[in-house]
């Protein structure tokens, strides 16, 4: 899953960036509302945590830019503490969550696993298909009841898919959700990444269909 954070201050950016990358993340970063607005309009994610106070262009205005042009990313909006009034803009401008600075890590990532199983319709916080399981605040993947060791890359195919609901995803689909930048991106490791969890998972565990792409059979929350 990849997600876009938006903050110009560069320790809390930093840090940010670990934590999301350290759950199983791509992680992209920039710290002007400009650039931020242009990242959105060009490029896929699932979900955007973004500071309101940005140079070069206000994050409350990125995100109304977003929406009016039908970007329906998850956003979650970083406010002072003190400032109710950040919070009520942030949710009229079309936020879907924020949480007050300061705040624990944990937070963040609790929230962001909710936006992002909310946005594709999935109840529970565990994914499941068939006998495989994945537990997104845990980053663990089991098989039967018995854990399974993934790479990251692995790991982010995996959570891509299974949060589709058994939907056929487009290769190119699959290789902009998995890195975090375009220089990163290369279809072809796609293929070994899928060879690689077929072998860890089992031969039927993700589906090629031909033309189309990959699902998972079987894949719910």
């Amino acid at each position: 899953m990849k997600i876009l954070v938006v903050e110009d201050e560069p320790r809390l950016q930093r840090q940010l960036s670990k934590a999301l990358a350290d759950a199983g993340y791509a992680v992209e970063v920039t710290s002007d509302g400009l650039r931020a607005e242009f990242l959105g309009q060009t490029e896929q994610y699932d979900a955007v945590v973004l500071d309101l106070g940005l140079p070069k262009l206000d994050g409350l205005t990125v995100l109304r830019r977003w929406r009016d042009h039908g970007i329906s990313v998850p956003v979650i909006v970083l406010t002072a503490r003190s400032s109710w009034t950040e919070k009520v803009q942030g949710i009229d401008g079309g936020a879907d969550d924020y949480v007050a600075k300061p705040f624990q890590m944990e937070e963040v990532l609790a929230r962001l696993r909710g936006l992002i199983r909310r946005a594709s319709g999935q109840v529970q916080s565990d994914l499941r298909a068939g006998d495989i399981a994945l537990d997104p605040r845990a980053a663990r993947v089991t098989r039967g009841g018995t854990p399974v060791k993934l790479t990251s890359h692995e790991f982010r195919v995996l959570a891509y898919l299974m949060h589709q609901n058994g939907r056929v995803v487009p290769q190119s689909e699959l290789t902009e959700h998995i890195y975090a930048s375009a220089g990163d991106r290369d279809s072809n490791t796609v293929e070994v990444f899928i060879a690689r969890l077929r072998r860890k998972l089992g031969a039927g565990a993700i589906e090629t269909v031909r033309g189309l792409g990959y699902r998972m059979p079987g894949a719910s929350s």
